[in-house]
């Protein structure tokens, strides 16, 4: 699944490494993420004080991240009330190959950017035992990622992810502030109208429903 990936970037303690997935590998994945989407469709959540966020989200796994009036926090279920549908075994197999862990990831978050939307800086700090790392998959516009430390107040670094790179945020970058700034949106042409979706693996404690960052 390497394919022709590129020399791995270092960004504040992120391993980015940049094509990840080859063409192939992304088209395969969109149609195993349309599927998903079927299944349990987008849906745009809210903060906690009703403001709705600028992404769309769904997921994959035991448990999915959802945020409304209620909290941010992981349900088994979808908004709809129906399961989470599996996560993909190509997006499985990645994530023991980038994290060389046995233990699978209890969920795939997906989030959708269109055009004008982004992510604010955050953590992603909850989801119970912080040494298991989180993964992100980037496919379809290119997105200005930008990464800090444990503290808030660090200086933040910037790289542009493009379809098919992967990141790894593990050992003391497990806990950096992280955020998609903007999106070049039409800069790619393998999702139809453009955009950028971002699948972000992680391990929650077993049998937890917690509190969890939005992902990047």
């Amino acid at each position: 699944m390497n394919g022709s990936a590129g020399q791995a970037v270092d960004l504040n303690g992120v391993c980015v490494w940049p094509g990840r997935l080859p063409l192939p590998a992304q088209q395969r994945l969109v149609g195993d993420l349309r599927a998903i989407a079927r299944a349990a469709p987008f849906f745009r959540p809210v903060t906690p004080r009703g403001q709705p966020m600028r992404v769309r989200m769904t997921a994959a796994g035991r448990l999915g991240w959802v945020s409304d009036r209620r909290g941010y926090r992981y349900e088994p279920r979808h908004p709809s009330g129906v399961p989470w549908p599996p996560i993909p075994p190509a997006v499985l197999d990645l994530w023991h190959e980038v994290t060389g862990l046995a233990r699978a990831p209890d969920c795939c978050l997906i989030n959708f950017y269109g055009e004008g939307a982004g992510m604010g800086l955050h953590q992603d700090r909850d989801e119970g035992d912080l040494s298991f790392p989180v993964v992100s998959v980037s496919l379809g516009d290119e997105a200005l990622f930008r990464v800090g430390a444990a503290d808030r107040r660090a200086p933040t670094r910037s790289l542009w992810l493009r379809s098919g790179d992967v990141a790894l945020m593990a050992g003391p970058a497990r806990l950096a502030f992280h955020g998609i700034d903007r999106i070049r949106f039409g800069s790619s042409a393998l999702l139809p109208g453009g955009g950028r979706i971002s699948l972000t693996l992680r391990v929650v404690a077993p049998g937890r429903v917690a509190p969890g960052g939005p992902g990047g």
